[in-house]
């Protein structure tokens, strides 16, 4: 019983670049809803009534985005009115509103994304198609939050001295550059550091190993055949024009045959995948709380 975050960094990578490359590159309304749907819902049953903030300025980065577009482009056949004798057009309007959609699904993906892919195992991935990549991540990981806390040190330090503590901007820029000056040295001195003490360990010298701790298992192969196979439809679909959407100059929908159908089947199963996980896991959960 396994949840949806609980499943190999690879697989998850695979499945969230499948859902957000679709969404970005496919420009079909059907998809858009699909996608935007299933990014809230996703997001609503991983944090329920928590990060309200987060859906306040998703909503209002929507409205902002659907009535830009008609404000800037006036392309199209339909005038709706005329402001300062300008042409706003429907077509305009659908057209701002369907990529106020991609753009808000893509940002609530990715906003799952970053709660679901740790930097561990953001490092797992890397490490499994570039090893050299993935040592350049970790020591920059490692790096930022050691120099965020070195700068607080020096400039702790220099307020306890008495250095730069008038109320001014001037003031305030000296002793920020003067922080910003000690703590490039210190970075540049640590780096050669660094990098003896690698060389003295013997790096480059031989095959490197990598420490895995994560196991792809078959339930993950299970995931990711899965995955790319409604992905394949999905783009089966989208290759031959099955699923197209003009707007411009005038709406022509296109969802041609059972391809278009099943593309947009298969792609709102790839995006209900997850949720179909949790829900299992779930009740699952439930069930065997019940029988104790």
């Amino acid at each position: 019983m396994r949840s949806f975050s609980e499943f190999d960094p690879v697989a998850l990578t695979v499945w969230f670049f499948s859902v957000t490359g679709v969404a970005m590159f496919c420009g079909h309304p059907l998809l858009m809803v699909i996608s935007l749907a299933g990014a809230m819902l996703f997001f609503a049953v991983r944090n329920g009534t928590k990060h309200l903030r987060s859906h306040i300025f998703f909503i209002a980065l929507f409205a902002v985005l659907a009535l830009a577009n008609p404000l800037v482009s006036h392309n199209g056949a339909t005038v709706m009115f005329v402001l300062n004798d300008r042409p706003i057009t429907l077509e305009a309007l659908l057209y701002g509103i369907n990529s106020a959609a991609m753009i808000v699904g893509v940002l609530y993906w990715f906003r799952s994304l970053t709660q679901i892919m740790t930097s561990e195992k953001v490092l797992c991935v890397a490490g499994t198609f570039s090893p050299k990549l993935a040592l350049v991540l970790s020591m920059a990981l490692r790096s930022v939050p050691m120099f965020a806390r070195r700068a607080k040190q020096v400039s702790d330090a220099q307020k306890a001295m008495g250095l730069y503590s008038e109320d001014n901007i001037v003031d305030d820029l000296r002793g920020r550059m003067r922080v910003f000056s000690i703590i490039s040295t210190w970075a540049l001195e640590n780096g050669i550091i660094t990098a003896d003490s690698m060389t003295a360990r013997g790096y480059g010298t031989g095959r490197r190993s990598q420490l895995r701790r994560f196991r792809f298992t078959a339930a993950d192969g299970v995931f990711t055949l899965v995955t790319l196979a409604l992905l394949g439809v999905t783009a089966a679909a989208i290759a031959t024009d099955s699923l197209t959407f003009t707007f411009y100059p005038r709406i022509d929908i296109a969802v041609s045959g059972t391809l278009g159908i099943c593309g947009a089947i298969a792609y709102g199963a790839l995006v209900l995948l997850p949720i179909f996980i949790e829900t299992e896991v779930s009740l699952r959960w439930r069930y065997l709380q019940s029988k104790i």
